[in-house]
């Protein structure tokens, strides 16, 4: 089961940080078609955030057809985002991490490896166009 945290200084709207969460889980295959997410009682307790927040995660969600609603069931996970097999994805991760060590080896924080990323990350979607 995904375990939602909230992140206070990064701008990013409450519920927006739960739909990144949860779209983040799908790409990465660890949330199946037939999960069932926490239920809004279960991640209040969890985060301590209100529960129309959860709500208003969910049904952004369910709008985007990831997930649907079962009326005194739960949320559940719909369908799968785009995923890799898990080999590959634990090749490209140790490769990351490797990465992550070289960066951390010439002072770059985290900040600055995320500003890096995203750079890195326009350049190549500008080139490819």
């Amino acid at each position: 089961m995904i375990e939602f945290h909230l992140e206070q200084r990064t701008g990013v709207a409450p519920y927006m940080q739960l739909v990144q969460q949860v779209k983040r889980a799908l790409r990465l295959g660890l949330l199946q078609p037939g999960d069932q997410l926490p239920t809004v009682r279960e991640v209040v307790t969890m985060i301590a955030i209100n529960p129309n927040t959860v709500f208003k995660a969910y049904r952004e969600l369910e709008r985007d057809g990831l997930v649907e609603s079962r009326p005194g069931l739960g949320t559940f996970v719909r369908t799968q985002l785009r995923v890799p097999d898990r080999e590959s994805l634990e090749r490209v991760r140790v490769s990351l991490q490797q990465w992550l060590e070289q960066a951390a080896g010439v002072g770059l924080d985290d900040e600055s490896v995320v500003d890096l990323l995203m750079d890195t990350l326009q350049k190549r979607r500008a080139a490819l166009s």
